[in-house]
C-alpha cells in the first residue's frame, strides 16, 4: 500500500514552531518505491487535488447516467416501485405529511447555516473559510445542474423518461412534480465540500427530508435518488476543480501527537514527502516519523486493484484501506521482520491524527541509500550482506515487495537494513517471494552489475532458489522505478548463443532493460545450464484480451436497445421458431465443423487422426470467445500440428495454404452467387455482379499502383516473402496427392455451404423465404467483415453486416433479420463453446494440443 505522496516540504503551515530546516543527509529513504502514490498536483499553496475526487466524480456521473437509463428502459420497474411509494404514502394523512414537509424543509434550509458556523467558531478558522467557501460553491453548482436536468428533461428528453421521472402533483393540482428532487442535491453538495459527513445530524434530517417528499406525493424515488447523486457528484467534481485544503497535520500537531503517546519530541525538521525528522529531548534517539493520509491511500487502491486486475503477484488486500488500516498493515510486516531477524528500523510510536491522517514513527537510522552510495563503497559484502537479510524473509514467508535502491539502507558499518515495508505481505505465496529475488537481483546488478548481483545471491541463497527465480526475471514482475532505470541504462545485448536462452521478449523490449536481464540470465546459466528459462506467465489480463473484451461489450451495448426496439420482437420470433427449421439449423451447425475438419486435413500430407481434427474444430468456438476473428482457429490447428510432430515451419505452411485456398473459394462462391442473385426475378434491380467486379477491379489496380512505386513494392515483397517461400512449396506437395487434395477442397467449399444453409434455416424457422442465394451473398460478405475485426467471434462486426445484409439484399424487415441472426449466433457461437471447452480440454489431456 502506497502511503507516499508529493508534497512541497516548505509548506508546514503558519503558527507551529517547526525548527529549522534539516540537513541534507538526514539518513531517510527516499519516497521512490514500486506501489508509491504519485506525486500531488498542487492547485494553489495550501490547497491539493486529491485523485480521490476524481474518481468519485466518474462514479457520480456513470450512477446518473446510468439511473436515467434505468428510467428510461426499464419503466415498468422504475413505475411499478413509484406507485408502490404513492400507495403507501396515500395511507399517511394529509395533514400530517403537510407538516412534515414544511419542517423538513425548514430543517434542510438551516443545515448549511449551522454547519457553517460551527466550522468558522473552529479553532481553525483559515481553513474553515476554505472549506466553507468550497461549500458554498458546490452547493450553487449542484442547484445549478439540478436546474439544468429539469428543463432538459421538460423540453428535450424523451417523453418515456419525463413520465419515468414524475407524477401528478398531489392533491388534484394540475402539473407534475420536478424530474429531480432539487431541495436536497445543494445540501448535500455544501456537506460533501465543506467536509462535515462525519455528521450524523445532518444527514438525519436529509434522510428525513426525502422520506417527507415521497410521503406527500412530492417525488419519486427515481427524483429523489437523481437529487442525491447530482449533490454528491458536484461537491466530489468541485472539490478536484478547485482543489481542498492541505488535510495533513503541521508539525505542531505531529509533536503533539507523539507527546500523547509517551515520547518526549522537542522539534521536527521537514525531510521529505509526508517525513519528518523529530528531535527528542533528555538524549533520546531522534524519529522518522511518516505520515499517511487518506489521499495516498486511494491513490495506491487504483494502483492495487489495477495490478490485482492484471498481475498474478498483486497484492492480496482487496478493500480500500483506511489511513489506520495502512498503518496497522505496515507496523504488522514490519514487527515481523523484525521477528525474523531482519535488520530494519524499529517502530517507536504509532498515532491517529483525525479521520483522514495517521502517523508512524520510527526510531532514527543514520545511514544512506543504496542509490546514494558511490560505486567503491558497493563491496561484495555489502551485497551478501543484502541478500542475507531477503534470505531471513523468505524463510518466514515475507515478501517486501519493493525492494528497489531506496529500501535498502546502509549504515556506517556497511550492514544492510531493509525499510519501508508499506507494500508488505506475511504468508506469501511461492510465486510472490520469487519476485523478491527477480527484484533484488536487478535493483543489484543495476548498481554492482550483473556477474556480481548473480554470484553473491548463489553465494548465499544457492543455485537452486535463485534458478527457481529466473522466469520471474522479466520487466512486469520488477518495480516501476526499476522499469524505468532500466530503460536509462539500455545498451546492446550480446551475441545471441545458441545454446543459451532465447532472446528478450517483446515486453523486454518494450522495457528498454533486455540487455541488462539478460545478462542477468547467462550469468545464472553459467552456474546452471540446464535452468528453466522460459518466463512465467504473470498476465492475467493482457491489453489485447482488455480490447476484445471491450469491443464485445460496445457491440452488445449496441445490439441490445435494437433488440428491444424492434416493431417485431425477435425474442418473440426466435421462441416461436418452426422446430423442423430449427433442427435442420442445428445439423447444419453441427456438420460445419466435420467439414473444417476435411479442409483441414485435406492440405496437410502427412497423415492425422481426423477424430482429433474434428475436436480442434470444435474446440475452436471455444477460442473464438477470446481471440479476434480467425486468429484463434490458425493458432489451434497449428498447434495441433506440432503436436503430431510436423515441424513448425511445415504446420504453419498447411494452416496457410489452407487459408490462401479458402480465400480464393471464398471469392468464388461469392461470385457464383452474386450470378445466381441476379438471375432471380428482380434481381437485375441489386446491380450486385458489377459491384463485385468493380471492387476486384479496383483491387487489381491498387496492386498495380503499389507495384510501380519501388518503396511500396519491396513493403509487398517483404510481406509476400512467407507466401513465395513456405505456402507456394508445400502446395506444390500436395499437387502429388490429387486425393488428399480433392478432401480439402471439398472440405472448404461445404463449410461454406453448411453455414450458409444453418442461416437460411434460420431464416425459414421464424417464417421468412428469401431466397438460398440471396442468403448465400449475404452470409460470405459478413462472414469476411467478420474476420477483420477485433473483437472475440467477430461479434459486432458480423452481427451488423449480416442484419444489414439481410434487409438489403434478401429483403427481410428489421425484426425478422435480427431474429434470424440472433438464431444464427446462438448455434453458431454461444451454444458450441461447453463442447468446445470440453474438446479443447481432452485433446490437452491426451496431449494432442
Amino acid at each position: 500500500m502506497a502511503i507516499v505522496t508529493g508534497r512541497t516540504n516548505g509548506d508546514t503551515g503558519g503558527g507551529d514552531t517547526a525548527g529549522t530546516p534539516a540537513p541534507a543527509d538526514t539518513g531517510i529513504p527516499a519516497s521512490a518505491g514500486a506501489g508509491r502514490g504519485p506525486a500531488r498536483a498542487v492547485s494553489e499553496p495550501g490547497r491539493i487535488r486529491q485523485p480521490v475526487a476524481l474518481i468519485r466524480l466518474l462514479t457520480g456521473l456513470i450512477a446518473i447516467a446510468l439511473t436515467l437509463l434505468l428510467a428510461d428502459y426499464a419503466r415498468a420497474t422504475t413505475g411499478g416501485i413509484a406507485a408502490d411509494v404513492a400507495e403507501a404514502a396515500e395511507l399517511v394523512p394529509r395533514p400530517l405529511a403537510g407538516l412534515a414537509g414544511g419542517l423538513t424543509t425548514a430543517a434542510v434550509l438551516l443545515v448549511p447555516v449551522v454547519l457553517a458556523a460551527r466550522r468558522l467558531l473552529g479553532p481553525d478558522r483559515r481553513r474553515a473559510l476554505q472549506q466553507v467557501s468550497d461549500g458554498l460553491l458546490a452547493a450553487v453548482l449542484a442547484y445549478g445542474a439540478t436546474l439544468l436536468l429539469d428543463l432538459w428533461a421538460d423540453g428535450v428528453a424523451p417523453v418515456s423518461l419525463l413520465a419515468a421521472l414524475t407524477q401528478a402533483l398531489p392533491g388534484g393540482v394540475l402539473g407534475h412534480t420536478e424530474p429531480v428532487y432539487g431541495y436536497l442535491a445543494p445540501v448535500l453538495a455544501f456537506m460533501t465540500a465543506s467536509g462535515n459527513r462525519e455528521h450524523r445530524a445532518p444527514w438525519a434530517v436529509l434522510a428525513l427530508s426525502g422520506l417527507a417528499g415521497l410521503a406527500g406525493g412530492y417525488a419519486t424515488p427515481t427524483a429523489l435518488l437523481l437529487g442525491l447523486l447530482i449533490g454528491w457528484t458536484g461537491a466530489h467534481g468541485t472539490l478536484y476543480a478547485v482543489g481542498t485544503p492541505d488535510p495533513l497535520p503541521r508539525p505542531g500537531e505531529i509533536l503533539r501527537a507523539l507527546r500523547e503517546s509517551g515520547l518526549r519530541p522537542a522539534e521536527a525538521h521537514p525531510a521529505g514527502p509526508d517525513r519528518y525528522l523529530v528531535r527528542q529531548a533528555d538524549d533520546r534517539p531522534d524519529l522518522d516519523v511518516q505520515l499517511l493520509d487518506r489521499q495516498a491511500v486511494t491513490a495506491a487502491a487504483v494502483q492495487r486493484a489495477w495490478r490485482r486486475l492484471r498481475l498474478r503477484t498483486a497484492p492480496h488486500p482487496r478493500a480500500l484501506r483506511s489511513p489506520r488500516a495502512g498503518l496497522e498493515h505496515e507496523a504488522l510486516v514490519t514487527y515481523a521482520a523484525l521477528a525474523a531477524g531482519v535488520r530494519t528500523r524499529r517502530i517507536a510510536a504509532t498515532a491517529g491524527l483525525g479521520q483522514d491522517t495517521a502517523l508512524i514513527a520510527y526510531e532514527h537510522l543514520p545511514g544512506r541509500t543504496l542509490d546514494r552510495l558511490p560505486d567503491d563503497e558497493i563491496t561484495d559484502d555489502l551485497l551478501a550482506d543484502a541478500w542475507r537479510q531477503l534470505a531471513r524473509l523468505q524463510r518466514r514467508e515475507i515478501a517486501h515487495r519493493a525492494l528497489v535502491p531506496s529500501s535498502l539502507l546502509v549504515d556506517a558499518t556497511g550492514a544492510v537494513h531493509l525499510v519501508d515495508f508499506a507494500d508488505g505481505d506475511i504468508a506469501a505465496s511461492e510465486l510472490v517471494l520469487r519476485c523478491d529475488i527477480a527484484q533484488l537481483l536487478t535493483t543489484l546488478a543495476l548498481r554492482a552489475g550483473a556477474a556480481r548481483s548473480v554470484r553473491t545471491a548463489v553465494t548465499v541463497l544457492g543455485a537452486d532458489t535463485v534458478e527457481a527465480a529466473l522466469p520471474l526475471l522479466q520487466p512486469i514482475a520488477l518495480a516501476r522505478t526499476t522499469r524505468h532505470a532500466l530503460k536509462r541504462t539500455a545498451r546492446p545485448t550480446s551475441p545471441a548463443r545458441t545454446d543459451g536462452p532465447a532472446g528478450p521478449g517483446p515486453d523486454e523490449a518494450a522495457a528498454g532493460g533486455g540487455g541488462l536481464l539478460e545478462e542477468i540470465r547467462a550469468e545464472v546459466l553459467r552456474t546452471r545450464p540446464q535452468a528453466e528459462v522460459r518466463p512465467v506467465r504473470l498476465e492475467r489480463l493482457r491489453p489485447r484480451t482488455l480490447l476484445a473484451v471491450v469491443g464485445g461489450v460496445v457491440a452488445g451495448w449496441l445490439l441490445i436497445p435494437q433488440l428491444f426496439a424492434a416493431e417485431d420482437n425477435p425474442i418473440s420470433a426466435v421462441a416461436d421458431a418452426d422446430p423442423a427449421w430449427l433442427a435442420l439449423a442445428l445439423l447444419a451447425a453441427a456438420l460445419s465443423h466435420v467439414t473444417a475438419a476435411m479442409g483441414f486435413v485435406g492440405f496437410v500430407p502427412e497423415r492425422l487422426d481426423f477424430r482429433n481434427a474434428v475436436l480442434a474444430q470444435l474446440a475452436g468456438a471455444f477460442v473464438k470467445l477470446v481471440s479476434p476473428g480467425g486468429v484463434g482457429g490458425i493458432a489451434l490447428n497449428t498447434r495441433l500440428l506440432q503436436r503430431a510432430g510436423i515441424p513448425t515451419a511445415q504446420a504453419l505452411s498447411s494452416v496457410g495454404v489452407g487459408q490462401l485456398i479458402g480465400l480464393v473459394l471464398h471469392l468464388l462462391q461469392l461470385g457464383a452467387f452474386v450470378y445466381l442473385l441476379d438471375l432471380q426475378p428482380g434481381g437485375s434491380e441489386l446491380d450486385a455482379l458489377p459491384a463485385v467486379v468493380g471492387g476486384l477491379a479496383g483491387a487489381a489496380a491498387l496492386l498495380a499502383v503499389v507495384s510501380a512505386v519501388p518503396p511500396a513494392r519491396r513493403w509487398l515483397a517483404a510481406r509476400l516473402r512467407p507466401l513465395t517461400t513456405e505456402v507456394l512449396p508445400r502446395l506444390l506437395d500436395l499437387l502429388r496427392s490429387p486425393a488428399r487434395l480433392a478432401v480439402g477442397l471439398t472440405g472448404q467449399l461445404l463449410v461454406s455451404i453448411c453455414l450458409i444453409g444453418c442461416l437460411y434455416c434460420c431464416t425459414r424457422a421464424i417464417g421468412r423465404e428469401p431466397s438460398f442465394a440471396s442468403v448465400a451473398v449475404v452470409f460470405l460478405v459478413g462472414n469476411a467483415a467478420g474476420n477483420v475485426a477485433p473483437t472475440p467471434g467477430g461479434a459486432g462486426a458480423v452481427d451488423g453486416a449480416l442484419i444489414a445484409l439481410l434487409q438489403q439484399t434478401a429483403s427481410m424487415e428489421k425484426g425478422g433479420a435480427l431474429a434470424a441472426v440472433a438464431m444464427y449466433r446462438l448455434l453458431t457461437l454461444i451454444l458450441p463453446v461447453l463442447p468446445g471447452w470440453a474438446a479443447m480440454t481432452w485433446l490437452q489431456r491426451r496431449r494432442a494440443l
